[in-house]
């Protein structure tokens, strides 16, 4: 494993990407509305990545044919955008990637459409919170899965599941680079985090069971129970002290605790 060590430059280009994958997430959350259909929102996020001198991540990755990446209830990531309309009630996984300067920004957050049912209000918040339980770890010095263990440890407890097939990475020139971030416990401590490196931490919890499969699109990923989930990420530099959010906007309620 080869864990790449970002310099002052590149770290000043991935926070420029970080900073246009945040903003499109503020218009994109700002545009949810019963009746928007997912094929608005791909629209609105590609014009605005673009206004930016970017190019959206994920169009084109491995044939993905869209933006961003829009998951409904219980879709869990990689939903394409199409002619779905969104209703009061649903909630929405919205995954933007922007590449400029020759790199990446990787972040996803799961919105509401109206207003929640009080246990789906409660997955929302208690998924973002085990994102940031997890990167307590983040530091240089301590090791990669004291991050995984402690989502684990925090969203367990109330009896959600963590997605398993699905794990977070290393980002930076490429989309997908070393580690592989499980978001659950493993044997060892895993590999130890030096300043530098740039991580895609992303935890998808769900209501009910943990199992998945992909549909027939070949992208879009659903519980089985039909169960709702939800996801949420941001790409972490590791610095010398705490860690930094470069895909994170200080005054979006929905990036901080």
């Amino acid at each position: 494993m080869a864990i790449s060590i970002k310099n002052k430059s590149q770290i000043e280009y991935m926070r420029e990407s970080g900073r246009i994958v945040a903003d499109t997430l503020a218009v994109l959350r700002h545009s949810l509305r019963d009746g928007i259909t997912t094929a608005q929102l791909d629209r609105i996020a590609e014009k605005y990545i673009r206004s930016q001198g970017a190019v959206p991540s994920f169009k084109g990755y491995r044939d993905f044919p869209c933006a961003i990446c829009t998951s409904v209830n219980e879709e869990v990531i990689h939903g394409i955008p199409g002619g779905r309309k969104l209703r009061n009630g649903d909630i929405i996984s919205l995954d933007v990637g922007a590449f400029k300067n020759g790199y990446h920004g990787d972040a996803a957050r799961t919105f509401p459409v109206g207003t929640l049912a009080p246990e789906t209000d409660l997955l929302l918040k208690r998924t973002r919170e085990g994102f940031f339980q997890s990167i307590r770890f983040a530091k240089n010095g301590r090791h990669l899965f004291e991050i995984s263990a402690a989502i684990e440890d925090y969203v367990t407890p109330f009896g959600y599941s963590i997605v398993k097939e699905f794990v977070g990475h290393g980002v930076g020139r490429d989309m997908h680079e070393d580690p592989v971030i499980p978001h659950f416990r493993q044997k060892s401590r895993g590999p130890k985090l030096c300043a530098g490196m740039t991580l895609a931490i992303e935890p998808m919890v769900n209501l009910g069971a943990a199992k998945v499969h992909i549909l027939r699109d070949k992208w879009t990923v659903v519980t089985d129970d039909k169960s709702l989930s939800c996801h949420y990420e941001n790409t972490v530099l590791i610095t010398d002290g705490e860690p930094e959010l470069l895909t994170a906007s200080e005054d979006n309620e929905y990036d901080c605790v």
